[in-house]
């Protein structure tokens, strides 16, 4: 780390155990990445905090722990190409079926049979933002048709509105969710919607876990109508003997689509180009918008 102005003194807190007990001085946070809540413990104790830098492209858990008044960054941009690729990976691990050849592997047994293909797929993106073209960049060069769908439709840029998702979905083998959540997305995806997908569908997520009814979900890939591959889940994480761990035709990550070799010099890069914007009186990057 390093890069940033000789005007600033910047310590470094990691995450691990607790912040210093004294914390008055400090003007701009940021909130180690994936540390867990813990590291939300410090805002309290910030008197002259003036800017909070998330690293992290979703802000919902921070968010009511950042004082009014304060500006709030998030991580957008930092996360497109690792999240992008772990898509890749869980379609393409669940079309081609990697975990039952592992698990065959595992039992010395040689079971060769043909299984799905991820080429001539019909992809519905749910949450069209910059993760989401980095995921459609990536999918269609494996011959696959693209549905966009945002909050609001935007016809010049081909982007359906989630309103439509009831016309659309019955038209995707593959559902793949980068949403953010808030209370309109809280439970989007629940027993009515998922319903509407056609037989065998697969539905991926990597946005929230809260964005989709977990236990129709459940029910729908208990009966073997759909599948899932999911790298974040409603409870996150499951507690043990949660029928997530055990769900047929579920493929579960423990919520590490960012946290590839690529997000750490993009991350020191934003941090650097943050402070020297803080210490210049410029407006810094990813302002998250704040109720007023």
């Amino acid at each position: 780390m390093g890069g940033w102005p000789d005007s600033l003194t910047v310590e470094i807190y990691d995450g691990t155990g607790p912040a210093r007990a004294d914390l008055s001085e400090v003007r701009f946070y940021v909130v180690p990445y994936a540390k867990g809540p813990a590291t939300f413990e410090p805002l309290g104790r910030m008197p002259k905090l003036e800017a909070v830098q998330s690293l992290s492209a979703g802000v919902d858990n921070l968010l009511p722990h950042v004082p009014p008044g304060v500006t709030l960054c998030n991580g957008r941009g930092l996360h497109d190409a690792s999240v992008a690729e772990h898509v890749l990976g869980l379609i393409l691990a669940a079309q081609r079926e990697l975990p039952r050849w592992v698990r065959d592997q595992d039992e010395e047994r040689w079971q060769p049979h043909f299984t799905r293909s991820l080429a001539g797929s019909r992809v519905l993106l749910l949450g069209y933002g910059s993760i989401a073209a980095a995921v459609e960049a990536r999918l269609l060069p494996f011959e696959t048709e693209i549905r966009r769908v945002a909050r609001r439709a935007r016809p010049a840029e081909s982007v359906h509105g989630v309103d439509e998702l009831p016309d659309l979905l019955p038209h995707a083998d593959i559902v793949v969710s980068t949403l953010p959540l808030t209370a309109a997305t809280a439970g989007l995806l629940d027993a009515r919607l998922l319903a509407t997908l056609p037989d065998d569908a697969l539905v991926v997520n990597v946005g929230r876990g809260g964005t989709i009814d977990t236990a129709a979900l459940l029910a729908e890939t208990g009966s073997g109508r759909l599948r899932a591959a999911l790298d974040v889940m409603d409870p996150e994480p499951p507690p043990p003997g949660h029928p997530l761990w055990s769900a047929p035709n579920v493929l579960i990550t423990p919520h590490v689509g960012g946290g590839s070799a690529t997000f750490y010099p993009r991350a020191e890069r934003l941090i650097a180009e943050q402070l020297r914007r803080f210490a210049a009186g410029e407006p810094l990057l990813n302002q998250v918008p704040r109720p007023t």
